[in-house]
């Protein structure tokens, strides 16, 4: 008993750090092989011949997987084992249908090394950032970093305006020689941050009834109006860059977050409110908004026209032909080459074109595994901060792939927001990696906090049970 008691005062248990690490490590090889395994299938679909870069593709693949797993091992012992694997695995499944795609319109190699900065900045993340609440003392610095951010793609010689098929351009890139990307994929999470921060510290003032109106109390607006003017600010910035599907995103984060810190429904009321006004709003005021809506509704009436639905109607086709199981893959490439964003925006449907209904089924039921990990992780998490900061976190990824998927298989209008981690693009990727160190971060904290707290409890209990008189004496 009393080697026991040491082991836990000492911090860990038998089933702490070790177990989960090597589970782990048992997951991120079977994912690594089954990715392995689709490559090997895809090229004999495509050219009947083995890779022959099989032997360097299985290197990378097992070294980048080993180089973040170690990272979890030292710097996040006691972290969530399942989220990385699942992660890794969306990611190589997704590197495999760029390279079946074509290696014009979407260079693998690329993809390759968007992957391996992804999985650097995930290291750096949990490198630098040692304890999440350090997060939480600079809300207002990374208020303004996000702020910034969402500003640059307007900044003349630095922002880049990208057409859009059969529409307007849009501004949502920044280029600095020759590389660019998205400052907003990064934006959102420095937001989240900082709503996370504010509502913790402010959720009695937003839920309890303060002020007395007649003969009511009614909760004190004033709080409400710092948070509603970042939140305007966003949603003012994105609008100008045409940034719709962001927009969006950000719109159902802050609500998301507002009702989990207060839990009053009236929050949810006011957010349909706002959401309705913003809908007709954007609806007037941008042609793109109510082209997508038309196209939504009457899909296969405005084929052919400008800013029409070629390509939602593409993906149903080619949705309808994956059938149950799919073309099998690299045998549906007659389909997908009709889709024109068919590597980035609608990955989705060229998965199930070849791999059919099965295989969409098992990339909705990792993301909803990935969700199902966060909300655990703010379960487990040590403080209000972290907790908020978790869910809204797990908001993002959940409904930033349920936006992409809903929109491809027509229950909501496209958004234009990318599949996460399986979609071709490298500010996505880095930033979704990011988030999901931020995640496990949360997740070490919290599983600390509770061998603590274990330590501390089991001896009280022990020294009750030893001075307990033995029975039959």
């Amino acid at each position: 008993m009393k080697l026991r008691l040491e082991h836990l005062a000492s911090g860990t248990r038998s089933k702490g750090p070790n177990t989960r690490r090597r589970t782990e490590l048992g997951l991120l090889v079977l994912g690594s092989l089954i990715v392995v395994a689709t490559y090997v299938l895809a090229s004999l679909g495509t050219t009947s011949k083995i890779p022959p870069n099989l032997v360097l593709f299985l290197a990378i693949v097992l070294g980048l997987a080993a180089v973040a797993h170690v990272a979890n091992r030292f710097l996040a012992p006691d972290a969530n084992p399942v989220l990385l694997p699942i992660v890794t695995l969306l990611n190589g499944l997704g590197y495999v249908m760029i390279a079946v795609i074509g290696q014009r319109r979407y260079p693998p190699r690329l993809q390759a090394a968007w992957t391996a900065v992804g999985i650097t900045m995930y290291v750096a993340t949990l490198l630098v950032l040692r304890r999440s609440r350090d997060l939480d003392r600079y809300r207002y610095i990374l208020l303004l970093v996000a702020v910034f951010l969402m500003l640059s793609p307007l900044i003349p010689h630095l922002g880049e305006a990208v057409a859009v098929r059969n529409g307007p351009s849009v501004r949502l890139f920044v280029k600095i020689g020759p590389l660019s990307g998205q400052p907003v994929e990064l934006a959102k999470i420095l937001l989240c941050v900082f709503f996370a921060s504010y509502f913790s510290e402010k959720q009695e003032l937003l839920s309890i009834p303060t002020v007395r109106l007649g003969n009511r109390l009614v909760i004190d607006p004033r709080p409400l109006v710092p948070i509603v003017m970042a939140w305007g600010l966003a949603m003012v910035v994105l609008a100008a860059e045409r940034d719709v599907g962001f927009a969006l995103l950000i719109f159902v984060l802050f609500i998301a977050m507002l009702w989990l810190a207060t839990g009053r429904g009236r929050y949810i009321v006011f957010g349909m409110g706002l959401f309705a006004v913003g809908a007709f709003a954007a609806n007037r005021l941008f042609s793109q908004v109510g082209e997508r809506v038309a196209n939504w509704l009457h899909p296969w009436t405005r084929v052919g026209l400008p800013g029409g639905s070629d390509q939602l109607v593409q993906g149903i086709y080619g949705l309808g032909t994956g059938g149950l199981i799919g073309t099998g893959l690299g045998f549906g490439q007659a389909n997908i080459s009709h889709i024109p964003e068919v590597g980035s925006d609608y990955i989705f449907a060229a998965i199930g074109t070849e791999w059919g209904l099965l295989g969409t089924s098992l990339v909705v039921f990792a993301f909803v595994l990935i969700v199902g990990a966060g909300l655990h992780i703010a379960q487990t998490a040590r403080s209000d901060f972290a907790r908020l900061l978790a869910t809204g976190l797990t908001v993002i990824l959940g409904m930033q792939a349920f936006f992409i998927m809903a929109g491809i298989v027509r229950l909501l209008p496209l958004t234009g927001i990318t599949l996460p981690f399986m979609a071709y693009g490298g500010s996505s990727l880095v930033a979704n990696y990011v988030l999901v160190a931020l995640l496990m971060r949360i997740s070490d904290e919290g599983e600390q906090a509770a061998i603590a707290s274990e330590a501390t409890a089991t001896p009280l209990f022990a020294h009750s049970t030893e001075a307990s008189p033995t029975r039959g004496h």
